[in-house]
């Protein structure tokens, strides 16, 4: 369906922080088969992305530059009908995110993002993914930070463990990381409507089927059951629990039971409470608008941390899964998280679904059901490690 359409790729929102190093990556690595495009509002600020491309290879001095704003449903059909696959970085998603998944469900175009806003995708699988089904169109959200590692880790972790019998994986994040001005307000407005996004799984589960003669869920316990060296570990709320059950409700290589629980580690007790007393003062003041205000302004969207400052970032996740007698750990590491390893993994997950010979899947779909092997064997050539740390 999407064939002979002019290009592979487009990239929308690349004047941004992160969408400028997506654009970056690509231009490094998409290869001289790919087709691709810049999206944006601005066509001066996308000619200046285009010029700072063009001092990597030449070549890149007359690369398209497409018209795209989310007030202008006509642009968004535009670009959504233009190409094969869609990156956007324009968040918060919530907020600006509908139009282009709306246009690519109809369009038949496969569709990456990098939010981590639960909100957002609970609402678009309500209103687009029977569209998308309808289609063909792939809407892969959480392509970035949230949710790659912790999902292919968790598939990655699956495979070295039995077929046919109920399995338990545990992840355990530490991470050094900066936050960019689009993430802080993307977090302001998660917790700031948490009554919204409870209402939005409400709605959710009332019209998503779970997989038939199978269990899939999120473990609860505060503590985990496994233990991953010294240190505290504390649960993390993020939309990434959320992203592992759903792959593996759509795929039976996790079991006729399946538990995830998923964890943030940190060496020291100060630490962990910390980021307790942290995660509450940020829920209370995002909650009243005169704060949630003032926490806005902390960081502009389009501001991030220095190249220096994400050389010296890291993440780590491991992986402790058992099942059948068996249990495993492992490992899915690399350098910066929210920025650097977020836009290869964007660009990756596009590529892949641009090039790659994938398993046949429609509507809204996560990285592992939709990509699973072939990324993982991408991101790898890229630099992101997946190794088995002990099996027994």
């Amino acid at each position: 369906m999407t064939a002979d359409r002019p290009y592979d790729v487009v990239l929308f929102g690349a004047t941004g922080f992160t969408g400028a190093l997506t654009a970056e990556y690509l231009a490094r690595h998409a290869g001289p088969g790919t087709r691709w495009a810049l999206a944006g509002r601005n066509q001066a600020k996308l000619a200046a992305v285009r010029d700072r491309l063009a001092e990597l290879d030449g070549a890149y001095a007359d690369l398209p530059l497409l018209h795209a704003d989310t007030t202008d449903t006509a642009s968004i059909e535009e670009i959504a009908q233009s190409a094969r696959v869609v990156i956007t970085t324009v968040g918060p998603y919530v907020k600006y995110g509908e139009p282009l998944v709306a246009a690519c469900a109809r369009a038949g175009t496969d569709y990456v993002d990098l939010t981590g806003e639960p909100t957002f995708v609970d609402r678009m699988y309500v209103k687009y993914h029977e569209a998308a089904v309808r289609s063909g169109a792939r809407i892969v959200h959480a392509c970035g930070f949230d949710s790659i590692p912790h999902d292919l880790g968790a598939y990655f972790t699956v495979k070295q463990l039995p077929e046919g019998v109920p399995l338990h994986v545990e992840g355990f994040l530490r991470v050094r990381g900066d936050a960019s001005g689009g993430t802080l307000h993307s977090a302001v407005g998660i917790f700031g409507d948490a009554a919204g996004m409870m209402r939005a799984e409400r709605e959710r589960r009332k019209v998503e089927q779970g997989p038939a003669g199978r269990t899939v869920r999120i473990s609860r316990r505060p503590a985990p059951k496994a233990r991953v060296g010294g240190g505290w570990t504390l649960p993390l709320p993020t939309i990434d629990p959320q992203i592992v059950v759903r792959s593996a409700a759509a795929l039976d290589r996790y079991g006729p039971d399946f538990s995830y629980g998923h964890y943030v580690a940190v060496k020291r007790f100060a630490t962990a409470a910390g980021m307790a007393a942290g995660s509450g003062a940020l829920l209370a003041l995002a909650a009243l608008p005169p704060t949630r205000n003032l926490l806005l302004r902390l960081r502009t969207p389009g501001e991030g941390p220095s190249e220096e400052r994400r050389a010296r970032n890291w993440f780590s996740v491991k992986f402790v899964g058992e099942g059948g007698g068996r249990r495993v750990v492992t490992e899915v590491a690399g350098g910066d998280p929210g920025y650097t390893e977020t836009a290869k993994m964007l660009a990756e997950s596009a590529l892949c679904l641009a090039h790659d010979d994938l398993p046949k899947t429609s509507g809204q779909v996560t990285t592992a059901a939709a990509m699973g092997d072939a990324l993982i064997e991408r991101l790898v050539k890229a630099g992101i490690t997946f190794r088995v740390l002990d099996a027994g």
